[in-house]
């Protein structure tokens, strides 16, 4: 069974960074895109950025200038750097895997919280 695994996720300050990364456990065939969805309390969750396996990346408007989204096809990994941390980017993250026939493996996700 594909297992996704995250990490780097802590308590950071205001205006500091933080990059989390997520790992497949085995080669998924057929891979297409990776991306990152972000959760607060109470909120639905929210589309951050995604990339293919080509590496074509976008970001949801909220978030561009301070998101980048990367990827390490031969480890499996796709990473996401968060510049100029706000309050407000507090949330836990998940990361997904979608292959080109619409299957999708989702990480367990990793709490950010940005505080003084």
């Amino acid at each position: 069974q594909v297992q996704l695994v995250e990490s780097g996720g802590g308590l950071v300050q205001p205006g500091g960074s933080v990059t989390l990364s997520c790992s497949s456990s085995e080669i998924i065939p057929s891979l297409a895109a990776m991306g990152w969805y972000r959760q607060a309390p109470g909120q639905q969750r929210e589309f951050i950025a995604r990339i293919t396996s080509g590496g074509d990346a976008n970001s949801a408007d909220s978030v561009t200038g301070r998101f980048t989204i990367s990827r390490d096809n031969a480890k499996n990994t796709v990473y996401l750097q968060i510049n100029s941390l706000k309050p407000e980017d507090t949330a836990v993250y998940y990361c997904y895997f979608r292959t080109r026939w619409g299957v999708y493996y989702w990480g367990q996700g990793t709490q950010v919280t940005v505080s003084s």
